[in-house]
């Protein structure tokens, strides 16, 4: 049986895609539920799904965001939203790209529209994601006869990201994206003989609204 590795499989868009390929694959999840500190290099290399020889998809799911100006965000927060959104991805990348091109695989990264314009007070976050989106197509470029790169890049989307966020998703529907619509995303990539090199899903409106009292990180 073909497997995949998940990161940030606990919730969202990361479960909602475990939940799809565990259909059809046996699923590696990774999150901090399951007991994995992806911003942990050593804890990276000794996971045992990265041996699996039938390895046939990743997915770097795992991230979170700050939004606020940069002169106030603590300098151990800044490693660690880096460690999580681009350096976990690109070790895992690493570790599991010779066994993807045995078996002719799929890289998806889920980066963020913020990878594709300039937004206040996501100078950090932003960095994070164009930096993997601009890894993933030029990656692409250079594996592109074995192993097929994506870079999925969603607006808004309805998930649990926004809980230690001072805004969220409004309420109407058409202001936010369901994480099924990226599942399905996944979905066709899979299952058309053509790359998909970078997709990018939007709502219908923009919409936000503030949050009374957003957790802490």
């Amino acid at each position: 049986m073909q497997s995949a590795i998940v990161t940030g499989s606990s919730s969202g868009i990361g479960k909602a895609i475990s939940e799809y390929l565990s259909k059809k694959y046996k699923v590696y999840n990774i999150s901090r539920s399951d007991g994995v500190d992806i911003t942990d290099t050593k804890a990276l290399e000794k996971l045992e799904c990265i041996k699996d020889k039938n390895l046939k998809i990743l997915v770097n799911c795992a991230g979170f965001g700050i939004f606020k100006p940069h002169e106030e965000i603590q300098t151990q927060d800044i490693q660690r939203l880096v460690d999580t959104n681009l350096t976990a991805p690109i070790i895992l990348s690493k570790l599991t790209l010779r066994t993807l091109k045995k078996n002719k695989g799929y890289i998806f990264n889920i980066t963020s529209i913020e990878a594709l314009r300039h937004s206040k007070f996501s100078a950090l976050y932003t960095a994070t994601k164009a930096g993997l989106r601009a890894f993933s197509m030029s990656l692409f470029e250079e594996v592109r006869k074995d192993v097929k790169v994506i870079s999925i890049n969603p607006d808004i989307t309805k998930t649990n990201f926004f809980d230690e966020l001072n805004f969220c998703y409004s309420d109407d529907r058409d202001s936010y994206i369901a994480p099924q619509s990226i599942v399905k995303l996944i979905d066709l990539a899979l299952c058309t003989d053509e790359i998909i090199e970078d997709i990018t899903i939007r709502p219908q409106l923009l919409k936000l609204q503030k949050r009374k009292s957003p957790r802490k990180i």
